[in-house]
């Protein structure tokens, strides 16, 4: 009979909000991984928790290989139990690359629901939560930090990202000038710790206050681009459009009939629009 993988939730700044179960499978998982030892040492400690069964260290680093030890161990019955610094595993956190390997096998993967910085700062945000899209952390390039958010301008559900401190005020920034400076959203920060702190505002607001230094974890949530219609959707506003699709990937045919289509207006409007700008240079 194969073993159990079991995704973990790990506190996101208060220790206090540990599921109970936590405690339970620590205590009783033949083989924890975690991402770092040395705080899940802290964890454990905070909880009055022994691991009894065999720690091994699983991050990015070590991802890879260590992969193929803990699928075997599985096999043969073991009960596994991963960890990351915060939150679930496999959200931006060590852990797809395990499960993916795990449910190839028809290995039962399981999982302790825990904190959720996502959840969290959706919650605290004020934007609206009944639809959004997670897009982790950005490309730490200006270039590729650009594109890809040129790739969901036009996306109307609520934005949330990851971000390091030092590189918020550039994010903010590159976010005001794809997504437009009175785009709403909130930096959440330090969530559930002594110095949390949410600030709401728009992108262009955000960025100046950003340039002052942040510290702590941070959690970006942005508004939705608005539903706009057809009367309200210029000529220079539809060919922008179509350039951030093409930016993106898309043929320059696709990217005007998924233009025409979310502004309400004929292809041929759209298309009479690019030829327009390109003939004036613009």
């Amino acid at each position: 009979m194969t073993g159990t993988l079991v995704l973990a939730g790990t506190p996101i700044g208060d220790v206090k909000d540990a599921p109970p179960r936590l405690a339970e499978e620590l205590a009783g998982a033949d083989v924890v991984a975690a991402e770092d030892t040395r705080r899940l040492r802290r964890l454990t400690q905070a909880l009055g928790v022994q691991p009894a069964g065999r720690v091994v260290s699983y991050f990015e680093g070590n991802e890879s290989a260590r992969t193929p030890e803990l699928v075997e161990a599985l096999l043969e019955g073991s009960r596994v139990l991963l960890v990351t610094d915060a939150g679930m595993p496999s959200v931006s956190d060590p852990g797809y690359r395990l499960v993916a390997a795990a449910v190839e096998k028809d290995i039962r993967v399981t999982a302790v629901p825990g904190p959720s910085a996502v959840l969290t700062a959706l919650a605290l945000s004020g934007l609206p939560v009944d639809r959004f899209c997670f897009e982790g952390f950005l490309p730490r390039k200006a270039g590729e930090r650009l594109g890809r958010l040129r790739e969901v301008a036009e996306e109307r559900r609520t934005l949330v990202y990851f971000e390091a401190p030092h590189r918020l005020d550039d994010t903010l920034a590159a976010m005001a000038e794809v997504f437009g400076a009175d785009r709403r959203a909130a930096v959440c920060r330090e969530l559930t710790k002594t110095y949390e702190e949410v600030r709401r505002g728009g992108l262009g607001e955000l960025a100046e206050w950003a340039a002052e230094g942040v510290r702590g974890e941070i959690t970006v949530v942005v508004e939705g681009a608005p539903q706009k219609g057809a009367e309200e959707v210029d000529a220079a506003e539809l060919v922008r459009r179509v350039r951030v699709r093409e930016e993106a990937g898309e043929r320059r045919k696709e990217a005007i009939a998924a233009v025409a289509a979310e502004a309400g207006v004929p292809k041929r409007e759209v298309f009479d629009a690019v030829v327009a700008a390109k003939n004036a240079g613009v």
